[in-house]
């Protein structure tokens, strides 16, 4: 874990983000509606779903996985997934005894390509703060309790070094296809605040 080499936001960018869209906005060359469904399509769809594939494969095919884990860029790359922000990635895993954080404590690096845009709350001074002093009072604030004794290992990431976390394949899912998989995996379980739940019964096959 290192806390090197953070990227520097430049001063002033989200102000002069939101004067441009005001100014787009008034000569109606953007409709701020398609704005945010555009923004919602990355945060929430494009990219977590990339990452989704990515830990249905692993929990599928364990040279995947090994590969995964042992150089998660590459790895992501057999799937065709790269790009800006997706540079160094490491891949983390969790289990049983041991569950995974990622936070970013001095500014919001994340691996775009696997996990979208970067949620607000990941962006937050509580979340980055919280997230180092006080993981576990976090995730149950994430309504994530997790038993005293599962260690807790926070990854702090960097412009060298981003971060996703590899959730534990749940209950249920035995004869599942890797589509079916990757339908259960949520960006949250991949952060590290949440856990997957097991599918509903009788959507197994």
């Amino acid at each position: 874990m290192t806390g090197n080499g953070h990227r520097t936001i430049p001063t002033g960018a989200a102000l002069r983000v939101k004067a441009l869209e005001a100014l787009l906005e008034e000569k109606g060359l953007v409709d701020p509606q398609a704005l945010d469904a555009i923004v919602d399509t990355y945060e929430t769809k494009v990219g977590p779903r990339n990452g989704a594939r990515v830990v249905a494969k692993a929990w599928t095919d364990p040279a995947f996985r090994k590969r995964l884990l042992a150089d998660a860029t590459a790895a992501v790359a057999e799937l065709g997934i790269a790009g800006p922000e997706g540079e160094h990635l490491v891949a983390v895993e969790n289990t049983p005894s041991v569950h995974n954080l990622i936070v970013c404590t001095l500014c919001s690096c994340y691996p775009w390509p696997v996990l979208g845009l970067p949620p607000v709350w990941y962006k937050s001074f509580a979340y980055r703060s919280r997230a180092v002093r006080d993981p576990r009072g976090l995730l149950r604030e994430f309504g994530l309790e997790l038993p005293d004794d599962v260690e807790i290992r926070v990854w702090d990431a960097s412009a060298e070094q981003r971060y996703m976390v590899i959730p534990e394949r749940p209950a249920g899912t035995v004869g599942m296809s890797e589509e079916e998989l990757a339908e259960l995996v949520t960006r949250d379980s991949m952060v590290g605040v949440a856990k997957i739940a097991p599918p509903a019964r009788g959507s197994s096959r």
